[in-house]
Parts: C-alpha cells; structure tokens; sequence
C-alpha cells in the first residue's frame, strides 16, 4: 500500500510540472456527512500538490470535483442538476469534471451518467479516491474518460495529503465502511464493510494536529463503538489514548450505534475530561416494531435503559439523535412510540429526516410504503415536539459561564464570533479577531432557539 500511494505522489509530480505557471484552480463540491467532508480535504490536499489553488466559484474551476453521497433520493437530483449546469462550462473552458463518493458505488447512477452525461472526465469510487491523481493525469495525457470503481472492501491508504478547512477543528477517520445493513441503508453497499486504522496511525495524526495547532478533535466511523485496533484494544482504549495527547482540548465522535455501547466506552466517556458528554446516540425510531423491521438490533426499552444508564455513571451527559419518520409499515402507534421517547430523553439535538426509498436496500421493496402526505404529516408533529424542548433546554443555560473554543466569526453576523459549548450548542458574542482559536469562559445571556447569546467573562 505505501507503494500504491508513493505512485500516486509520481502521478502528483508529473501533473505539478504539467500545470506550472499557469495558475489554475480547483472547486470541490461535497454532499453527505462528515466522513465524506474528510474525504474532500484528502482530495483538495491532493490537488493542492498538483499546483491547483482553490476557488469558491466553479465557473474558475479548471477542474471540478464532485463528492457524492447516496443516503438521501434527492441528492441524486441535486447531482445530476449540478453536473448539468457543466456543460457550457466544459464547452466554454474546458474544465476537467470529476464525480466520486458514495454515489458511484450504484450502477444505475454509473451508468445514468454514462448515458445522458458523456462529457463528464473522470468517475471514481469510495474505494479508489487515493487513486485521483493518476486519473486526473490520464485526462491530461491521453484526453481520455477514465472510469475507476472497484466494487470490493478497499484498503486503509496512509499518507494522503491533506488540505484542512479549519484552524481549529479538525476531523479524524478512526474506520470505514459498516457492518449493520439497517434496511433502509445503502452505506455497507458503498462503503463496504468495516475496516480500522491502526491505533498509531490515528494517534500519530491527532498528535501531528495538536503541533499544528489545532484544539479539538472528531473521531469519525460509520460505527465509531465497534473500532478494532487490535489485541483488546478497542473504541474505549482510543478515547484514553487520545485524551492523553498534549493540547488538544476536546475530543467528540459520531457516530456511535447504542447496540455496541458497552460499558468501557461509557467508563472511558466518564474517566476523560476532553471527551465531550454530549453523546449523539441515533434512534432512527421508538417503536421496536419498527426498530425490528430496521434491523437495529435493540428495542425502545433497551434503548432508554441505555440512556438511564448512561446519566447515571456520566455527570450532565447529554444526547443528540436521528430519527427517520415514516419508514415503511409505520404505524399511528409506532410514531407515538417515536415521540415518546423524545419526550422522556429531552434530547439536545434531534436530526430529522423523512424516510427517503434506496433502490438497492430491503426497505425499498418493502409492502406499505407510507403514502408522502403522511410522512410530512409526522414530520412536522415531531418537529413541534422537537422544538419546544429546545426552547425549553435552552433555557437552563441561562446565566451559566461556559468553556467556548472561538471558532471564527459568526456566519450571520461578521461583528460576532462564533464557538459551541460542551453539548454542542452554539453561541455567539463580541469579541476580536485575536480571540479565534482560542479558549475562552462566555457567560450565557440569551437563548434564541438555534443558537445562545453570550459575553466574554475574565477568567
């Protein structure tokens, strides 16, 4: 593997001599969740070697890149919509355009591509992102499509470069792929089954982040609570480890699955002070007939007592959630379960989402589709609920003095900065520039339902 990547560095230098002196950009468009947005600072680090420099606007770009991802239907509409809007871009200035992710894993979308978007460069898969800059130095050389999707579990390829988007956050892949095949899940068919970095390859990283910098760590995996790095060294291990490196000041992961939540990780969430405790713990539904038809492997009882549990050994432990609403043969009872258990949880955050059909998954043959206007219907009922929690968790914020790491300035408001408490909750406040990347004690004036309001304090 150290050769495979040391070959694609060969392919980076050629297209860097191939590029030099001619100030060309690049533009990453990225769908999907943060795995997905880690992958897109490997692809502008790749580029970035290649003598590219990035650009917000793709009508500059000289090449193009898409990184897709299928867990939603209408990310496919939102694609082809993006990949149509090209053509007069790739007529009028030539521009390399290139689609990877998770969306190149499903034939019809290859093959969808093939047929009613010919003028598009380069398809690469989950499994051969390492590969772009061979790909791309093929187009350069040969002015030839490249198709490069393999439908095996790829490799773990160490070494990438990277090119971060923030000063002060910074994510980290601990494993790819999954082993769950929930029903309504195409991610195991895309991203293949579960892989695990080696422990000193995550550790080393995080450390290499700390020198630069950076503040506060994500852990990432489709399933971060069943990481392997071998000999009984598992999720809970990693945690301790982590905590342990010099200057980073928060550690957070997502995302977990409460079936693998045993009670060393829970321990090791208790035991180390930089591990955040607010834990996002997906639901995806209340009732355990559903949960069954899901292939979850835990029912609603089991999943509060999971929650009970967890407020008992972790002080102020807090939870955020997904929920999918009306996933086949749901029934008026079965989403009573739902909202029962967001009234006895008050989560944090909840991330709704509408069930959307995958061809490709056991739910989408599923009989007793649940008819649109229903799920909306729900939708919107979980929504009011979900709501006025909020308001009303906010609330016992006030007047309390939080530990904020200053991200940068707000994006509403360029007079304010910008940080998160603890459970994740954003806040906004003066201050100036010299602040950012900094940590600072903000007490809480406000709350305005997505965000808190605040003042610095003196230490």
């Amino acid at each position: 593997m150290k050769e495979e990547i040391k070959e694609q560095f060969n392919f980076i230098d050629k297209i860097k001599s191939i590029n030099e002196g001619k100030n060309l950009k690049y533009n990453i468009f990225t769908m999907g969740c943060q795995l997905n947005e880690n992958d897109s600072e490997k692809i502008a680090g790749m580029l970035e070697k290649m003598g590219y420099t990035v650009t917000n606007n793709v009508n500059q770009a000289d090449i193009a890149i898409f990184n897709t991802c299928c867990v939603r239907e209408n990310a496919e509409d939102k694609l082809f919509g993006k990949i149509g809007e090209m053509k007069k871009l790739k007529e009028r200035n030539g521009t390399i355009i290139a689609i990877g992710g998770c969306m190149m894993q499903e034939k019809h979308i290859v093959e969808k591509l093939h047929n009613s978007y010919p003028y598009v460069d380069i398809i690469f898969g989950t499994h051969t992102m390492h590969k772009l800059p061979e790909d791309i130095f093929k187009v350069l050389e040969n002015r030839r499509k490249v198709e490069d999707i393999i439908n095996i579990d790829g490799e773990i390829y160490e070494g990438l470069p990277i090119k971060r988007t923030d000063n002060s956050k910074a994510s980290v892949t601990i494993m790819y792929g999954c082993n769950n095949f929930c029903t309504y899940c195409i991610v195991p068919y895309v991203r293949g089954r579960e892989r695990s970095r080696k422990k000193e390859d995550i550790l080393n990283e995080i450390k290499q982040l700390a020198e630069e910098g950076y503040k506060e760590i994500t852990l990432l995996g489709q399933n971060v609570n069943s990481y392997n790095g071998g000999e009984n060294y598992g999720f809970a291990e990693l945690l301790r480890d982590v905590n342990k490196i010099d200057k980073i000041e928060k550690i957070r992961f997502i995302s977990p699955h409460p079936k693998d939540f045993s009670i060393d990780v829970i321990n090791a969430i208790k035991d180390c002070e930089k591990v955040s405790k607010i834990i996002h713990l997906p639901l995806q539904s209340g009732s355990s007939n559903v949960l069954k038809k899901m292939n979850r492997h835990y029912t609603k009882e089991q999943y509060l007592e999971l929650v009970e549990k967890m407020k008992k050994l972790i002080p102020n432990v807090v939870f955020s959630t997904d929920i999918i609403v009306g996933f086949p043969e749901e029934t008026e009872e079965d989403f009573k379960d739902t909202l029962d258990v967001v009234k006895k949880v008050e989560f944090e955050q909840v991330f709704m989402f509408i069930y959307s059909r995958r061809v490709g998954t056991p739910a989408d043959r599923m009989e007793n589709q649940i008819p649109e206007e229903i799920k909306h219907e729900r939708f919107n009922r979980l929504k009011e609920l979900v709501e006025s929690q909020i308001e009303s968790n906010n609330k016992k914020y006030i007047g309390t003095i939080q530990k904020i790491l200053v991200e940068g300035k707000s994006k509403n408001n360029s007079n304010m900065l910008t940080g998160r408490t603890d459970s994740n909750k954003v806040v906004v406040f003066e201050g100036n520039d010299e602040l950012i990347n900094t940590t600072i004690n903000v007490k809480i004036l406000s709350q305005h339902m997505w965000y808190l309001k605040g003042e610095i304090i003196d230490s």
